[in-house]
């Protein structure tokens, strides 16, 4: 049993690294996708918000097939047609085509998050269950780090669309792997049938699961925030590094640094909130990203990309006391539910900001927009005073 739970972390993790790279080399692509059919930054930010709202249309759906179907199913099929659609979105020859191309591989990704997260936390039960999903946390940022840096140099010699195609067919092979491995392992199959029984989780049989509607509450509204502002800034980062005189290569470079900050931060955030709480964790984390994001409007090109790893710690910190945090508010026989329920908050907020933010960004530039961003950072330091922090008994860390 003990080399169950880490197999089982594993394939997630795995599966965290494909999505999340997904996801993030459209921040790569932007800039060359605007350039290419000369779009606006409305239309920049409408093509990330597709993709977003494509996963978080999907989130309590998967949860609620899970619970029939089984997580690995879904886990599969989610992945193939993520794949498809960024192979489909390689030979579009047009703005509608992309943005039904995006649209399709968030609608795909959306099932990871919820599934992948339920799988973490049913295997790590009696186990450290925050460190097991600080590490599928951490994997994710993996990807974001390692793909988005690998496709900017991949478009130098392939051009955007083989590169973006590539990577299309490294999904389709890792959802054979994720298949195979999941089955290998029997895990994430269809549920069976309730018993009735369970002890102190038979309350929980119905219902979306929450045992503190006050705390969940506060903790998405910091949710909402943190993921509205982050992904904002990550959209125009790029705009504004171009401005300072950056070329797409060095963008890609400059991503992989934030990202891997990032990565970095998930780790030592998690442990940090462990040392001195959740809420003092998250007042320190989004004072520095708003600070960050305010400094790095002043800096020269070649300190933004000094100050960049830095506020990646910041920027991603947050999102790891977050999620770690939500399995000590809800009951373990629903956790799927309200991880679906957190996350599709957090990604509707996701999908819309960049549209939001790219109609400010036509009307005032991107340095405005992004001091906007940094600004917003701040909303979110009152929300913590409605947060507890959790028993130790609650963690998650404790084997009982």
């Amino acid at each position: 049993m003990t080399r169950r739970p880490s197999a089982v972390l594993g394939v997630a993790s795995a599966t965290h690294f494909i999505h999340d790279g997904f996801s993030d080399i459209l921040y790569v692509l932007l800039p060359i996708l605007s350039g290419e059919f000369g779009l606006s930054f409305a239309q920049v930010g409408l093509l990330k918000t597709a993709y977003s709202g494509g996963m978080a249309g999907f989130q309590v759906p998967s949860s609620l097939l899970a619970e029939r179907w089984g997580e690995a199913r879904l886990l599969v099929v989610g992945t193939v047609i993520t794949a498809l659609g960024f192979l489909a979105a390689g030979f579009a020859g047009g703005f509608g085509g992309l943005l039904g191309c995006l649209f399709l591989g968030g609608f795909g990704s959306s099932v990871q998050h919820p599934l992948a997260s339920s799988l973490v936390s049913k295997a790590y039960e009696r186990g450290p269950r925050r460190v097991a999903l600080g590490t599928y946390n951490f994997s994710g940022d993996l990807g974001k780090v390692v793909v988005p840096a690998t496709v900017a140099l991949a478009a130098t010699w392939v051009g955007w669309r083989g590169a973006t195609r590539g990577y299309a067919l490294v999904g389709l092979v890792a959802a054979a792997l994720i298949l195979a491995v999941l089955a290998a392992l029997r895990v994430g199959g269809t549920p069976p049938a309730r018993a009735g029984g369970g002890g102190a989780t038979g309350s929980a049989a119905s219902g979306w699961g929450i045992r503190d509607l006050r705390g969940f509450g506060a903790l998405s509204a910091i949710h909402i925030i943190d993921n509205s502002t982050r992904t904002a800034f990550l959209t125009f980062l790029p705009f504004l590094l171009i401005a300072k005189g950056s070329t797409v290569q060095a963008v890609g470079f400059a991503l992989m640094l934030t990202f891997a900050g990032g990565a970095a931060g998930k780790l030592a955030c998690g442990a940090l909130a462990e040392r001195i709480g959740v809420i003092r964790t998250v007042v320190i984390t989004e004072a520095a990203t708003g600070l960050g994001i305010l400094l790095l409007l002043r800096l020269p090109l070649g300190a933004c990309l000094v100050v960049l790893p830095a506020l990646g710690i910041a920027l991603n910190g947050t999102s790891s006391v977050l999620y770690g945090s939500v399995a000590d508010l809800v009951h373990a026989d629903r956790r799927g539910r309200s991880y679906a329920i957190f996350y599709t908050v957090g990604i509707s907020a996701s999908a819309l900001s960049p549209f939001v933010y790219g109609l400010a960004s036509d009307w005032g530039g991107v340095a405005l927009t992004l001091g906007i961003v940094g600004i917003m950072v701040f909303a979110t330091l009152p929300l913590t005073l409605a947060l507890r922090d959790p028993a130790p008994a609650l963690s998650g860390g404790s084997t009982e």
